[in-house]
Order: structure tokens, then sequence, then C-alpha cells
């Protein structure tokens, strides 16, 4: 059995609290209207690429799909995984530590072949 406990705060407190969760509440709203647009501008440079429109290389289209994921990997991890709010130090930390070890692993494979 669990106990919860009621946190006293005064109206000023209480009004502060609630204008910081709607403000929390519009940033989740437009982060996710933005990883949205995103996505659909993902689609449109890959139909854009299908349909042989000039300017929409192979070499044009490739980078930006993968700029535009890294992106949205960024903008889901801080807003949408809480990265951004105080605490979270320790989880940043393992999240870049493996982010760098998932790189250089595979970079150390193809040295390890390659010479």
């Amino acid at each position: 059995m669990t106990h919860s406990m009621m946190e006293e705060r005064t109206e000023a407190e209480q009004r502060l609290k609630e204008r910081y969760a709607k403000i929390e509440m519009r940033q989740q709203v437009w982060m996710f209207t933005f990883t949205i647009l995103l996505t659909l501008f993902s689609f449109g440079t890959v139909i854009a690429y299908q349909q042989e429109i000039e300017g929409f290389s192979r070499y044009f289209v490739l980078p930006v799909i993968f700029l535009l994921g890294a992106v949205q990997v960024g903008v889901q991890l801080y807003y949408f995984m809480h990265l951004k709010e105080k605490g979270h130090g320790i989880p940043q930390y393992f999240l870049y530590m493996g982010m760098i070890f998932g790189a250089l692993l595979p970079l150390a494979m193809l040295t390890i072949v390659w010479w």
C-alpha cells in the first residue's frame, strides 16, 4: 500500500504551477506539430526524387533525410522523453556515452578490417 503525501500550496503557488503546466503542454503540442511537419517534408523530398523533379537527386535527398531524422530524434529525446528537465543529467550522460560508443564501434571494426 502506498501513501501519498499532499503538498500544501498557497493560491499563488497553485496558479504558478498551473501556468507552468499550460506552458509545458503548449510546448508539447508545438513540438509534435513540428515533428509531423518534418515527417511530411521528408516524404515530400522522397516523392520529388521519385518523380524525378529537377534538383532532387539522390545526393541531395539522402543527406536531407538523415539530417531531418537527426533533428527529429533530438526533439523527441528532449521534449517527449523529458530530457530537458532538471535532474536528468545521469540519463543524458548514459545516452550520450551510448551514442559515442555506438558510433566508435563500427568505425573501429572498419579500421581493423580495412588495414
